[in-house]
């Protein structure tokens, strides 16, 4: 059995949800492709596909190997072409994880020119709060904001980003700017907390190389960087957070920076991707232009 066909022929089958739609496509006998994909699974030793009269579905192993077997192709097509400086023969997929507000506000506005750059690429873009698991989930790399654990991945740091404090216009006026950090003892921090549940000690101060925390007011704790910055604007609490995710809000007013004398330590910003010795060509050139894009954006 030639395994790299077989497992064309497979992709094409699970994409068409058919072996007569695949075999049609691919100039093949519907029964040639059939004895092909059995004797895949034999191989294996496991199912990949649930067949019905109607349609052709993946079986949980189908799902994880039909995505294995995408990438292992991609990748075989990209050392085909890898002594060509086409950007047109760099193809596959990249699936890419970066909180929100990295993404909306620093990535996304810039992903057109990369993808037109390189059309062969397909990308998946993950954006949440969550920290994804980058083996089990099969991230390419993960950017990652804040002091990392270890994980045995390897990390490349980017940069710094400035955090700095914010408040609305409408809060300052109900409750008055903060001059000091004793003042903070009257006024309401908007908590972000990763998990509900638990309360951050306070207003952070990074002075003098160490960390220190002030208790303030404060009913409303949120999971979630959009909500903590909409808080914010809706005026309910002060917040801490990177300069460049508000600087769109600091240009129109909708928020003020108070107490800068009084700032929390700055973010580090990381790539962070598997232990792989050759990393494929297209994931070496997003991290290349991801690392770019952020330049502009962090301290060093």
């Amino acid at each position: 059995m030639d395994k790299i066909y077989a497992m064309q022929l497979f992709i094409r089958v699970a994409e068409l949800e058919s072996f007569s739609r695949a075999a049609d496509s691919m100039g093949l006998p519907k029964g040639s492709v059939s004895r092909q994909i059995q004797a895949l699974e034999t191989h294996l030793g496991t199912q990949l596909l649930h067949r019905t009269t109607r349609r052709v579905q993946l079986t949980q192993d189908g799902m994880v190997y039909y995505e294995r077997a995408k990438d292992l192709l991609a990748n075989m097509d990209e050392l085909d072409g890898m002594f060509l400086h086409d950007p047109s023969s760099i193809s596959g997929r990249l699936r890419i994880d970066m909180p929100v507000g990295v993404a909306k506000n620093l990535v996304i506005p810039r992903l057109p020119a990369f993808l037109q750059q390189y059309p062969g690429i397909e990308l998946e873009l993950s954006s949440s709060d969550r920290l994804v698991d980058i083996i089990r989930e099969g991230f390419d790399c993960v950017v990652r904001v804040g002091t990392l654990k270890d994980s045995g991945l390897i990390a490349r740091q980017l940069g710094r980003l400035s955090v700095i404090n914010c408040a609305s216009p409408d809060y300052l006026a109900r409750f008055g700017y903060p001059e000091t950090l004793d003042d903070l003892s009257s006024h309401a921090l908007v908590h972000y907390a990763v998990n509900l549940g638990t309360r951050p000690p306070g207003f952070e101060v990074f002075q003098d190389k160490q960390t220190n925390w002030v208790k303030t007011g404060g009913i409303l704790t949120v999971n979630s960087t959009e909500t903590y910055q909409a808080a914010c604007l809706a005026g309910l609490g002060i917040i801490q957070v990177p300069r460049v995710g508000v600087r769109e809000a600091l240009r129109a007013g909708k928020l003020v920076e108070i107490l800068p004398q009084y700032r929390a330590e700055p973010m580090p910003v990381s790539l962070i991707y598997p232990h792989r010795r050759n990393l494929s060509r297209r994931v070496h050139l997003f991290m290349e232009w991801l690392a770019t894009v952020l330049k502009d954006y962090v301290d060093h």
